[in-house]
């Protein structure tokens, strides 16, 4: 693109899937305030798009973390009947409703891209205007945990099933983009492969990776911390690491970033 980030107008930030280590795009989100440097375009699957939408409501990081730490996961009352998904993902409507009272991409103070996966079509689908909060719980439905969620009569689920890294939703409409992907895979040994779940999860995070990977290198500033990989995506209990994991990597980062582009 040939644009630093000093002199870049139009900065789109690009939020990948990947469950509790998505904790991560706060830590980049604090640090890219702290540098004064505000996205004006965001796109985000699944975690990434509540991060994403949280960011362009105006929340702190603070308030961020606090959504994610006080909404339940594995609240016995929210378990699925007659749905498939072992949670019921419309019951965490109204927690988002509260961050989101005016319910709508319109009410965000920058602009937002939401991906989600259309079951029925087997496609993806980009939400961008209209109702806010059922695209959102859409995008994050990781399968089979979450039930799927209907959207004027199609079912939809969680964004990275098609695109974890929606990047080419802001591709026209910047001209600087950071990116940030926490779905990371990395070198694993024969012990942590021993069962049916485990190789199931590693051969479906190598996929996303492989997906994601030329997309997230195409970005003009990106972190990827390996050490996210210790943190199960659905460990809630792992949200302060990954934080100050993506906050740490991020800064360091930027500071080397910045240090760069005012030496030329």
């Amino acid at each position: 693109m040939g644009v630093d980030i000093i002199g870049a107008k139009r900065i789109g930030l690009v939020l990948s899937g990947g469950g509790i280590r998505g904790m991560a795009h706060i830590g980049l989100i604090k640090a890219m305030r702290e540098f004064d440097i505000e996205a004006n375009f965001i796109a985000g699957s699944s975690v990434g798009a509540l991060v994403g939408a949280l960011y362009a409501n105006g929340n702190s990081e603070k308030d961020m973390l606090e959504f994610f730490k006080q909404t339940p996961l594995f609240q016995y009352n929210f378990f699925a009947i007659s749905k498939p998904g072992f949670i019921d993902t419309e019951r965490y409507f109204n927690i988002f409703k509260s961050y989101f009272p005016k319910n709508s991409f319109e009410s965000l103070e920058k602009s937002l891209y939401v991906v989600a996966t259309d079951l029925l079509k087997g496609k993806e689908k980009l939400f961008s205007e209209g109702e806010l909060i059922r695209p959102l719980l859409a995008s994050a439905a990781l399968t089979p945990v979450f039930s799927p969620v209907e959207i004027n009569g199609i079912l939809y689920a969680d964004g990275g099933i098609m695109n974890n890294f929606p990047k080419e939703c802001v591709d026209d409409k910047t001209d600087f983009i950071i990116g940030s992907n926490v779905s990371i895979v990395g070198e694993l040994e024969k012990k942590h492969l021993k069962n049916s779940f485990q190789l199931a999860g590693r051969v479906t995070g190598l996929m996303i990776y492989a997906s994601n990977h030329q997309k997230v290198k195409a970005c003009d500033f990106y972190i990827e911390p390996k050490e996210l990989e210790t943190i199960r995506m659905l460990d809630k209990k792992g949200i302060e690491k990954a934080f100050t994991l993506g906050y740490d990597y991020a800064s360091r980062a930027l500071e080397n970033e910045l240090k760069m582009e005012k030496s030329k």
